[in-house]
């Protein structure tokens, strides 16, 4: 299962992405976290001090490795200079799984232990000054596109990625790569802006949306959500004394988090659950086909030198009866 967690900057995305991969990861599932954001806080979040963080490998920098590596023998995609995010699997691609190990975890992917429990990390890596002027931060998030695109996921292991701030995700099709998408949201007019403008973009894709109402303090604020957000409001989330604690760099033990935040967390794991037997491969494959001719119309084609459309296997399905690692 992949999900999503967005939200304006400061809505408090990073903190609950960072809770539900520990819930998740203290049930046993199998999961892969992902630091998808501008700002690299999700590792901090899991309990990393700074210098671990910084240590963290970025798949930014490892892009020609990850870019090799999925490619395979696919005869479509015919050098790494070629594949751009949105290059699509096909015949000969090689897939990766979530629980076996590959190439890409090896080199991008570190374990952290929660509780008993232990998930795969990977960043994207910070955006810096030496990238300013230079760079698009969306080819260092190219890199979770790719790893996405070509990820063969089923029931009862997750993929959680923590996305950028605001809808930076619409520059490409990353948006709609998700089981489910959490967009966490304060209860203020500025808070629930990004969740109109998601709503409204994602309503043609078949994008599962739900909002996690964050810092609600009171029946003022919730009937405030309810009234902007409707029936898309899933659960609310108030003051935690544990995330106080976890953000004083003293977290204690995952059990002690509060009662009614423990159970909202149970309820995002149930609605993400539900998708699965929502889920469309064929659409989804339909999807990454048609970013991808956008992409290639709008910088790829001219950029790389070549007709990208030709990567697009037209036989091809990505789907769980794919083997991984071909």
């Amino acid at each position: 299962m992949k999900i999503a967690f967005v939200g304006k900057g400061g809505s408090g995305k990073t903190t609950l992405s960072s809770l539900f991969i520990r819930h998740l990861a203290v049930s046993g599932a199998p999961v892969v976290a992902v630091d998808a954001d501008i700002n690299q806080h999700l590792g901090a979040a899991l309990g990393l001090d700074e210098s671990e963080a910084a240590e963290l490998p970025a798949m930014g920098d490892r892009l020609a490795l990850i870019k090799n590596h999925l490619r395979g023998s696919n005869p479509r995609i015919t050098s790494a200079e070629t594949m751009i995010k949105t290059s699509p699997p096909g015949d000969g691609s090689r897939l990766v799984q979530i629980r076996e190990p590959n190439a890409i975890y090896d080199a991008c992917a570190r374990p952290v232990e929660l509780d008993g429990g232990a998930v795969r990390l990977m960043v994207t890596g910070p955006f810096t000054d030496a990238d300013l002027g230079v760079a698009c931060y969306h080819s260092k998030t190219g890199a979770v596109e790719l790893f996405l695109n070509h990820l063969v996921d089923g029931r009862d292991e997750y993929v959680v990625v923590d996305m950028t701030a605001g809808s930076d995700s619409f520059a490409s099709g990353m948006f709609t790569r998700f089981d489910m998408t959490f967009l966490v949201a304060e209860p203020t007019r500025r808070g629930v802006s990004v969740y109109r403008q998601y709503k409204e973009y994602a309503a043609d894709y078949g994008v599962a949306l739900k909002v996690v109402g964050n810092k609600v303090h009171g029946q003022d604020d919730l009937d405030f959500l309810r009234a902007e957000v409707g029936d898309d409001l899933l659960v609310t989330l108030g003051h935690s004394d544990w995330v106080r604690a976890l953000e004083k760099g003293r977290p204690p033990r995952f059990e002690r988090l509060e009662d009614p935040n423990r159970q909202a967390l149970r309820t995002l794991h149930q609605a993400a659950d539900a998708t699965y037997e929502l889920r469309d491969w064929e659409r989804y494959t339909r999807q990454m086909a048609h970013f991808h001719l956008k992409n290639a119309t709008s910088w790829g084609n001219e950029r790389t030198g070549a007709d990208l459309a030709s990567q697009i296997d037209p036989e091809f399905v990505l789907t769980e009866g794919v083997p991984a690692g071909v």
